[in-house]
């Protein structure tokens, strides 16, 4: 249990420490949250706790494509902003990235590379 709730204070410090430098730095805060900081605690959590390299692998590579459908958000998010407010806009980003993704799978799955 102990180990559960150290992951869970690591990882949600994380966060706390990216909002609080985007609160200082729009451009810093962009930068922090882009690297992949997230993914890389998952592969290190995976790892200590001694998961098969293939498991560990296969988070990486599946994290590679699930990335990709996401990235017109962070283009939709600020034009929408203005036009519809926070809440709006973000539930619009939502519907997006969904569709985003649903057809992004689709396509991949012609390629031989199983997303869903």
């Amino acid at each position: 249990m102990t180990w559960i709730i150290t992951k869970y204070l690591l990882t949600a410090g994380m966060v706390v420490f990216i909002s609080e430098m985007a609160k200082r730095s729009d451009r810093l805060g962009g930068f922090i949250a882009a690297l992949p900081v997230m993914t890389f605690l998952t592969l290190l959590w995976l790892y200590i706790e001694n998961q098969p390299e293939e498991k560990i692998a296969n988070h990486a590579y599946y994290t590679f494509w699930y990335v990709i459908p996401t990235l017109p958000m962070f283009l939709l998010l600020p034009y929408l902003l203005p036009k519809l407010g926070f809440w709006m806009a973000m539930g619009a980003c939502v519907v997006a990235t969904v569709i985003c993704f649903g057809l992004f799978a689709l396509m991949m799955k012609g390629f031989g590379i199983n997303l869903l």
